[in-house]
């Protein structure tokens, strides 16, 4: 077995709630954290991420049949299935430069966090790695050149990387993780797009609008508590879910579950999320207390990369993302051009809204707008590109659905931002990838040079959308 493989061995067997704790605990042990706090961070992180996959996994059972059949309902007959960003894993880290990235990316985003290109530690969530594995698979599939496609994958991750340092302050204050965000570039991409939209929607009034969880619970009462509202959001999902057979008492029983279904996700993630976020309160202090010894006058500000799953059940991150559902599959009905029937990543939208929801400090309004837009150009790129997917799937052994002509990943590759870059390395003209790379050169300066003021324009304009009630804290 060749290193490659056994890296991808080690990630498909023991997973992040095994990986993730282990590469905390080098990371407190690294900056001489005491034995019995280090391992109590570790096995902290480990519960929490174990606990996050126990809820998400008895979640979606209940309300995948939900949502396919409400797919069913519409009547779609559109020729790309999208399969899920699971499958997706599997295919990215089953071809040649997927397993290579598994290496090329552990030492690449290592080096960059050490020589302070970027103050985002990424290692700690390799298993999103397979994101930019997919893209590069494609370059690979066309031009047969595995330079362009180990190029793109790289510059895809710096992109990714510049992304979650920019949204990194917004969202370790709104999630109440401690020096921490989420770094998987198929969930945080639309964040630059949310930014640059903010005041646009602001000069709509669309700060005015109360829609976080804090202001619906303190204008509705009971009915605006987070599990309230979980269990009405879960009857209208499995209403819209059933609407073929609501004369049957199996039906209602179906809308009854998801109802509480949802409603636990809101009232058991909090918790499971204060248990998560203590494995960093040690690590922050240790670093705080190095950095100030290590540079005089200098408090370096970084952040760990971790799993995605951490703020999932967020009030108002899941309430967005499953709003977002019944206008997705509406969307893809009317919109011109569109070959995508989003189905099984439809499940992943409170994943892929984290960034939205923390730069705009829990605003639901901005972020199913944002969202809607935004994920609406995805479905152009995941029509361009599903063809050359389903040609490596099928490859690696993947079997398409029944009735399916082609398959692909509403969640992984429905991505503007990331696909132009991919397109630049496909079309293996010098100038189009050179334009990507001096794109990326001339943000990473400019952010660089500025982070600060970013930060606290960032944090001001999260402000606006709630000044009288503080951010959210998942957290506390």
């Amino acid at each position: 077995m060749t290193m490659l493989e056994t890296l991808q061995a080690i990630f498909s067997s023991f997973g992040a709630p095994v990986l993730v704790p282990v590469m905390i605990g080098i990371i407190a042990f690294a900056l001489k954290v005491p034995a019995k706090k280090a391992l109590m961070a570790a096995l902290y992180a480990g519960i929490g991420l174990q606990g996050f996959m126990l809820v998400l996994n008895s979640f979606t059972p209940i309300i995948s049949p939900v949502v396919k059949n409400m797919v069913e309902i519409t009547g779609l007959n559109l020729p790309a299935f999208d399969v899920g960003w699971q499958a997706t894993s599997i295919v990215a880290f089953s071809t040649h430069p997927g397993m290579l990235f598994l290496a090329v990316g552990l030492v690449l985003q290592t080096v960059l966090f050490l020589v302070k290109w970027t103050d985002v530690f990424q290692p700690s969530d390799l298993w999103n790695n397979y994101s930019y594995a997919i893209w590069g698979s494609m370059v690979y599939i066309v031009t047969d050149n595995m330079m362009l496609a180990m190029g793109c994958m790289i510059l895809l991750n710096m992109y990714s990387l510049l992304n979650a340092e920019i949204m990194a302050r917004r969202w370790s204050t709104y999630y109440g993780y401690p020096n921490a965000t989420i770094i998987a570039m198929h969930n945080i991409e639309a964040t630059l797009f949310g930014i640059i939209m903010d005041p646009i929607l602001n000069k709509l009034g669309f700060h005015k609008i109360k829609l976080n969880p804090d202001a619906l619970q303190k204008r509705l009462g009971i009915i605006g508590e987070p599990v309230t509202l979980g269990f009405f959001l879960g009857l209208i999902i499995g209403i819209l879910g059933n609407l073929n057979s609501l004369n049957t008492i199996e039906s209602w029983g179906s809308i009854a579950v998801v109802g509480i279904a949802t409603s636990a996700v809101m009232a058991i993630f909090p918790k499971v999320a204060g248990i998560f976020s203590q494995a960093f309160i040690p690590i922050t202090d240790a670093a705080r207390k190095s950095t100030m010894k290590r540079e005089k006058g200098s408090d370096r500000e970084w952040y760990l990369g971790i799993n995605d799953a951490a703020g999932f059940g967020e009030p108002a991150t899941l309430t967005s993302g499953l709003l977002l559902i019944p206008f997705m599959v509406a969307i893809a009905m009317v919109l011109p051009g569109n070959e995508v029937l989003p189905v099984v990543d439809l499940l992943a939208l409170p994943f892929m809204v984290q960034g939205l929801v923390s730069i705009t400090n829990g605003n639901m309004a901005k972020v199913v707008v944002n969202g809607i837009i935004w994920f609406s150009l995805g479905l152009y790129m995941c029509t361009y590109t599903a063809p050359l997917f389903t040609e490596i799937a099928t490859g690696v052994g993947i079997t398409l659905p029944a009735g399916a002509l082609l398959i692909t990943s509403f969640n992984i590759l429905g991505k503007p931002l990331m696909g132009l870059v991919f397109l630049a390395f496909l079309s293996q003209n010098p100038l189009f990838i050179g334009i990507a790379i001096v794109v990326y050169l001339v943000l990473w300066f400019l952010f660089r040079k500025n982070k600060k003021a970013i930060y606290d324009y960032l944090d001001r304009q999260a402000e606006k959308n709630n000044p009288e009630v503080p951010a959210d804290n998942m957290a506390s």
